[in-house]
């Protein structure tokens, strides 16, 4: 173990300067990491909770199609862009921006968020592993560990993917490429498992799974296709309008890179999101999912048992791998967060640290039950600090503002940037409150308007 980390600690991550040509990666590289990061542990959740909102089978169906398709633009022609011109992880540019102490503060909430979300794909893998056990499984309302088996089983597979993920971006993607060709044919597996024991036997039996839709379980919210479309657009709204992908694709030898998010998309956030859906709606026939629903309870989502049903051992292990696949790379872009704050300290242990924090929360379920939620959440906070990025890149010129100007100036604290997410985030986050408005409708307009306050206020107070 020591040797290992010997190793790792002088491992060079580029964490504050361009990566060189010499570590630039081809296409092969991205592609079976979004594939494995995207085809993963969140899948196992997402489909299942979609089923629990009485979504219609053509806003499933076709919300998802249009969705998707955004969120691969964004990453092609955004993300992807700025990332090979600049060639620098997120919380860098950032800082040349914002300034150190305000940076500060932005990675703390994104190291925190997305240690949250790697939590949650440790939950989704615990329930697997809890099988032979006879462990009791998280229910769609829990907040708390049920069991001391439960926080055991949580512990061990947080320990295990923090190393993984600390041992940098290399391991990384390796990871990814070797468990992405098996945890895909699974989920098919799972999928043609599921529609055999639903007895379809044409499309129209397919498309009656769904139908015209139900109303919501106890709990839950209705979901239209307005809510399916703006919500697989914005699920991963930090990673590519709020660019922290720019930490990953800042390794590509070119832009055309980013068309490679489509495996995660269409093969991870379509086509496994459905085949979870099924496993679910296998479930929901069963007399202890029909009593539930009987008594006014929502039936749990545990992706372990739902995917042993389907496929024994091999849909156990399936979860298992789809959540470390998950966790992985979140914990990495993490801990990279934590570092931008330490710039001094290793990546590695910074990186443990962050692995840390998501093992801890892992043991708490609420996380993974409340994930439709969670996601939006976050990604509406984080989103529109990507805006300054990308306003600054496009439009400076236009909009005659200085670029990188803490840096330029040597400032520690950018107001400009303060104001455009402040305000942005507290206008559209008060109508969400106040009106009930579901957050991910409110995503791109409060990205649009931090994008264009932080033009506006950064011209008025660099001309002053």
């Amino acid at each position: 173990m020591d040797s290992i980390a010997e190793e790792i600690i002088h491992t060079d991550e580029f964490e504050r300067q361009p990566v060189p040509p010499s570590r630039w990666k081809d296409w092969k590289s991205f592609l079976g990491m979004y594939a494995g990061e995207h085809v993963a542990g969140t899948e196992f959740m997402i489909g299942p909770l979609f089923l629990t909102s009485g979504v219609s089978a053509f806003d499933l169906i076709v919300g998802l199609l249009l969705g998707n398709f955004m969120a691969v633009i964004c990453w092609r022609f955004l993300t992807a862009e700025i990332a090979v011109k600049n060639r620098l992880t997120l919380y860098y540019q950032l800082e040349k921006i914002c300034g150190k102490n305000l940076v500060t503060f932005y990675n703390i909430a994104n190291g925190v968020l997305f240690c949250f979300l790697a939590g949650a794909m440790i939950t989704v893998s615990a329930t697997a592993v809890g099988i032979p056990f006879n462990m009791e499984m998280p229910k769609l309302e829990d907040t708390l560990p049920n069991s001391l088996t439960w926080v055991i089983i949580c512990l061990v597979l947080g320990a295990l993917v923090s190393i993984i993920a600390a041992k940098g971006y290399n391991t990384v993607a390796k990871a990814a490429n070797w468990m992405a060709p098996f945890i895909v044919i699974a989920f098919m597996a799972c999928g043609i498992v599921a529609l055999g024991q639903l007895g379809v036997k044409n499309f129209s039996d397919f498309w009656a799974i769904w139908g015209t839709g139900s109303e919501p379980f106890p709990g839950q919210i209705k979901y239209t296709f307005w809510h399916v479309t703006l919500w697989s657009w914005f699920c991963n709204a930090a990673m590519h309008i709020g660019m922290s992908d720019l930490s990953v694709l800042r390794f590509a030898k070119k832009a055309s890179v980013g068309w490679t998010t489509a495996a995660g998309m269409y093969v991870g956030h379509y086509l496994a999101w459905i085949a979870a859906a099924l496993l679910y709606a296998v479930y929901l026939k069963s007399p202890e999912a029909q009593g539930m629903l009987s008594a006014g309870v929502a039936p749990p989502v545990a992706p372990g048992p739902l995917a042993y049903n389907a496929l024994g051992v091999i849909g156990s292990l399936t979860v298992i791998l789809a959540g470390w696949t998950t966790a992985n790379p979140t914990i990495y872009r993490a801990g990279l967060a934590f570092q931008a704050i330490i710039p001094r300290a290793s990546t590695f242990w910074v990186t443990i640290l962050a692995g840390a924090i998501a093992t801890i929360a892992g043991i708490f379920p609420a996380f993974a039950m409340k994930l439709l939620g969670f996601v939006a959440l976050y990604g509406f906070i984080l989103a529109p600090v990507g805006a300054v990025i990308v306003f600054e890149h496009f439009f400076a010129g236009k909009a005659d503002i200085e670029t990188n100007y803490a840096e330029k100036k040597g400032i520690h604290f950018n107001l400009a940037v303060l104001l455009a997410w402040g305000l942005s985030f507290g206008i559209f986050y008060s109508i969400s409150v106040s009106q009930g408005v579901f957050l991910s409708f409110l995503t791109l307009p409060a990205w649009l308007l931090c994008g264009l306050l932080h033009l506006g206020i950064s011209r008025y107070m660099q001309k002053r």
